[in-house]
């Protein structure tokens, strides 16, 4: 028997309250006090967090073959039957519905419980900021848009929520929109990502056409109703011999859907908005850059496995351009300044890494550092803006110095998170990283090099980001120094609760040549298990004990090594990182200038556009406008006096009949046509939220009723 219960059966809620909030917050949010706003949109992420943390324990309650539950609202789209490849005609739906499985609950827990977090320290870091009900109303549909994304049930569901974090993060990225960097970066962020969208749009459309579903799955649903999923399809595809492993067409699907979460997860060569996007509030970063959006080419791609796992050549370019990734972010990360730039570099690379995992088939191990790196990643960037406050609004890490007791609980939050990061037994980035090294070197034994050169390279440069920003003595102005503060209790309270999850967040994977029995890939088994087992899985071999504690020890080796070179270079200076930069000027100035690839867009794309746009407006002025004048203008102005006399008796005569009638019975109607995109949006997410509750408040009874 599927699962059921209160909260799987109210699955709509966890999307539906920050929805509500949203809604109320852009209509109304300017006429309530800060207090007001902080309660309802904290409170509203809070009541997903609690439904979710219900739902997943309804779901643990079943047996582990049968955890999945599905919830359909009702049917969206409907287009009718369809042919697909064998020649079948299936009918075609698109539904409003939620999925709840292993791999949904990992994410909405991590979504909701980090999300939250975040909320609860923006009350104290914008406190005293412009804006307040703005902020927490993009931050309220941000959190709509991503638990969509991940409860989606299908492609076309979770684009609608994809599309919704690319505009929250345009919105919040762009947030100090007088200020003209953050307004360029958050159109930066949009129109990349725009390239990424096309090629999920099309992977899309191509999905349907040959499997003629978007439905992730049939499982949960009642079986008598005849529905079908992606999973499903491929299974009955490969079985009647329609399609073969490595299929052309699975590996285009795989491929173009790469191409949309190589741009929602910042990989080459989509990377370059997510440096830029630090332009918005330090929060934003911390929930865009580690809980949310940049994980959601992690999760499609996770999603879509059984198709991957079908598709050897789009695995292959997946774990190639994750590994590239990985060491090209970490290499620019070495010798940045910007305190939040170094980790948006971090998170490039760590993203990296996760692909890497998927590329080689481990995709329980890749989810697994998408968790645990949510959790570290969230407290590096929260810390960083717990300094940035503390240091009235400085960012630059050559002016701090000396924090470790000025600022005692995010230092020590910091250190925790920088360990974490590093690989550093036993926290959990130990866990999940030497699990992808581990994996990797099953498969393809030059990218575990990358993997392993890059993780010497992360403890590297975030040492030196420690060292610099709490170290020895400070390099603040005057007016920061003296003005140095520890963070409110509502800062404070979430970097200590994710310091706790950094440290401990790691172990429900212990692997088991150290004692345990890593429960967190068997949660994930059934949800990974591939449309046909035999062919389509991943296999990896069986380490002995003795090779498994070698890579650990390698592991631990390389980040000790990390850590000890920057110690050398910036705590007690053996080495004085200005020599080594004045030695070899042109390694530095292009790592410093990040390989001058954003010179390289303006110069390949952005300007030749501006050139197109020039030319195409010389061609108008000179030869669309000049016909009136030169060589045909005879025939133009008998055209003209035809138009004119046309216009005048005929069309003029029409159009003010048709505007009169349009006037006299579209008065009631005309008044909410104001020309403003915020209402028009506003008016589209209360009718959505009026849609969710009114088929939501029945869907129970009819749940009930199918069981």
């Amino acid at each position: 028997m599927n699962p059921t219960g209160y909260f799987l059966d109210h699955l709509w809620l966890i999307p539906l309250f920050p929805l509500a909030t949203a809604a109320l917050m852009l209509f109304f949010g300017k006429r309530l006090p800060k207090i007001g706003v902080s309660v309802l949109c904290v409170g509203s992420v809070g009541l997903s967090f609690i439904y979710g943390v219900g739902a997943v324990s309804q779901l643990l309650a079943a047996d582990p073959e049968r955890r999945v539950a599905q919830q359909i609202l009702f049917e969206w789209l409907t287009p009718g039957a369809m042919q697909i490849s064998g020649g079948h005609l299936v009918r075609f739906v698109a539904d409003w519905g939620f999925l709840l499985d292993p791999l949904s609950a990992v994410m909405v827990l991590v979504v909701t419980g980090v999300g939250f977090l975040i909320h609860v320290y923006s009350v104290g870091y914008m406190g005293h900021e412009g804006g307040y009900y703005r902020f927490f109303g993009y931050m309220n549909l941000f959190m709509f848009a991503m638990l969509t994304l991940v409860l989606a049930n299908n492609l076309l569901l979770m684009f609608v929520g994809w599309e919704g974090v690319g505009l929250c993060s345009y919105l919040l990225i762009g947030f100090y929109f007088l200020k003209k960097s953050a307004s360029d970066a958050g159109k930066k962020a949009f129109i990349v990502n725009r390239i990424g969208d096309a090629g999920f749009l099309l992977g899309l459309l191509l999905t349907a056409v040959t499997l003629g579903t978007i439905r992730f799955t049939a499982a949960g649903l009642p079986e008598s109703a005849g529905y079908s999923g992606i999973l499903q399809s491929l299974e009955s595809a490969v079985h009647a011999g329609t399609l073969a492993y490595g299929a052309p067409v699975l590996t285009a699907i795989a491929l173009l859907l790469f191409v949309g979460a190589a741009g929602k997860s910042a990989q080459i060569p989509l990377y370059v908005w997510l440096p830029d996007a630090m332009e918005g509030p330090t929060p934003v970063s911390a929930l865009i850059h580690a809980a949310t959006m940049v994980t959601a080419g992690v999760y499609m791609v996770v999603r879509m496995s059984a198709v991957y796992q079908l598709a050897p050549f789009a695995l292959d370019v997946v774990a190639v351009i994750g590994a590239v990734t990985a060491v090209f972010a970490a290499s620019m990360a070495l010798v940045q300044n910007d305190i939040k730039k170094i980790l948006a570099y971090s998170t490039i690379s760590q993203l990296g890494y996760m692909f890497l995992a998927l590329g080689v088939g481990a995709f329980a191990a890749g989810i697994f550092h998408l968790m645990t790196h949510a959790f570290f990643k969230a407290l590096l960037f929260l810390g960083a803006g717990s300094v940035i406050h503390a240091m009235s609004g400085e960012q630059d890490l050559r002016k701090m110095g000396g924090l470790w007791n000025k600022i005692p609980t995010t230092a020590r939050t910091f250190l925790i998170a920088t360990l974490a990061i590093s690989g550093v037994f036993p926290f959990a980035g130990f866990f999940s990283k030497d699990e992808i090294l581990g994996r990797a070197i099953d498969r393809y034994f030059f990218l575990w090099l990358i993997g392993f050169i890059t993780a010497g390279m992360t403890a590297f440069y975030m040492f030196r980001l420690f060292f610099l920003a709490f170290s020895g003595y400070s390099r603040a102005d005057e007016h920061a120094e003296k003005h140095v503060h520890e963070s409110p209790p509502s800062m404070t309270v979430p970097l200590m609760i994710l310091a706790g999850l950094s440290i401990v967040g790691g172990w429900i994977g212990w692997p088991g040549s150290l004692g345990g029995e890593n429960r967190f890939e068997r949660f994930l088994e059934p949800v990974l298990a591939g449309a046909v087992t035999e062919t389509g899985a991943v296999k990896f071999a069986h380490h002995g004990l003795a090779k498994e504690y070698f890579l650990m020890v390698l592991s631990l080796a390389i980040a000790g090594a990390g850590i000890w070179l920057a110690y050398q270079f910036y705590r007690t200076k053996r080495i004085a990182p200005e020599l080594v930069a004045a030695k070899w000027p042109r390694v530095y100035d292009l790592l410093l200038y990040k390989y001058y690839v954003d010179e390289l867009y303006d110069k390949l794309v952005v300007n030749r556009v501006k050139d197109l746009g020039t030319w195409l407006g010389v061609f108008d002025a000179k030869v669309i406008d000049g016909l009136g004048v030169d060589g045909t203008g005879w025939l133009m102005r008998y055209a003209s006096k035809i138009s004119m006399w046309w216009d005048k008796w005929v069309i003029d005569g029409l159009l003010n009949l048709v505007a009169k009638l349009t006037q006299l019975f579209s008065y009631p109607v005309r008044l909410l046509q104001t020309g403003k995109f915020s209402n028009y949006a506003m008016l589209i997410l209360v009718g959505l939220a009026v849609l969710l509750a009114y088929y939501g408040r029945h869907m129970h009874t009819l749940l009930r009723a199918v069981h």
